[in-house]
């Protein structure tokens, strides 16, 4: 499995509007300059964003995007499902139910499931605020 630039990118709008959750809406070309990805590359991921919800738009004058819901309730593998549109190793594990005509005889399919799960646990177990929490710049507190 290979993360495209559409994928990395996603993740990394995605911690820039987490960066400024508590801001206005944030207008793309802000976002553009600051992860130097260009704006109409943003544009294009936008819709995949939204029509997972994890996005809230706002037109015209002071629009832009914010986050859906807060930084902790967003994990790596909601942005990275809703820009891949899988995360399976394999393709033959992408329909469900499975059309593959070798699926009761496969004896790989186990291996390919088990690191299915192994990476979907991996990535749902992070969440935006996660990341956030491990910035180098992040206060740390001893007691």
């Amino acid at each position: 499995m290979k993360i495209s630039t559409r994928g990395r990118y996603s993740l990394r709008m995605m911690i820039d509007l987490a960066e400024h959750y508590n801001d206005e809406f944030i207008a793309l070309k802000d976002i553009s300059k600051r992860q130097n990805i260009s704006k109409k590359y943003l544009e294009q991921i936008v819709p995949f964003l939204n029509r997972s919800n994890l996005l809230t738009t706002y037109r015209g004058h002071m629009g832009g995007y914010k986050l859906a819901r807060h930084p902790s309730q967003i994990t790596i593998g909601d942005i990275l499902l809703s820009s891949e549109g899988s995360l399976n190793p394999v393709s033959c594990m992408d329909n469900d139910p499975s059309i593959c005509a070798r699926q009761e005889d496969c004896l790989t399919l186990p291996i390919w499931q088990g690191l299915s799960e192994v990476i979907a646990d991996y990535l749902n177990g992070i969440t935006l605020q996660d990341i956030l929490d491990r910035r180098p710049d992040s206060p740390e507190y001893y007691i």
